[in-house]
């Protein structure tokens, strides 16, 4: 600090002081009783924080449960078995996959998988 901040903070403080001392009785006590309101209760800032610094917490931990947790993906349960559409596109020549080995609801539309067969093969065709 140079000295003449020092020479601000002097005379600030010095005037701070007087005024002070010059304070009618009156005032003095308000801002005395109004000093000690303040500090007695917290502001609604502190009250806020003190509920959400728990909340959050808690936020936190249910998220992470959640995600460490998730129903239905745990080790017991197996992925769904993927159908083997490559190996039946490979050659039409060959026979649909055996019944019991394939999933029911392929046999459900198969006038819409020979339309789509023929309009695959049309496809091909006009390229």
């Amino acid at each position: 600090m140079s000295q003449h901040d020092h020479e601000l903070e002097r005379r600030a403080r010095d005037l701070y002081l007087r005024a002070s001392r010059d304070v009618d009785p009156a005032t003095a006590g308000r801002l005395r009783a109004a000093r000690r309101t303040a500090l007695a209760r917290p502001t609604g800032h502190h009250a806020v924080r003190r509920v959400l610094i728990p909340a959050s917490a808690f936020a936190m931990v249910a998220l992470a449960s959640l995600i460490a947790w998730q129903p239905g993906r745990g080790p017991a349960s197996a992925p769904p078995a993927a159908v083997p559409t490559a190996e039946v596109a490979a050659d039409p020549s060959d026979l649909p996959p055996d019944a019991d080995s394939t999933d029911p609801t392929l046999y459900q539309d198969l006038q819409f998988y020979s339309w789509l067969a023929y309009n695959d093969t049309q496809g091909r065709d006009r390229k």
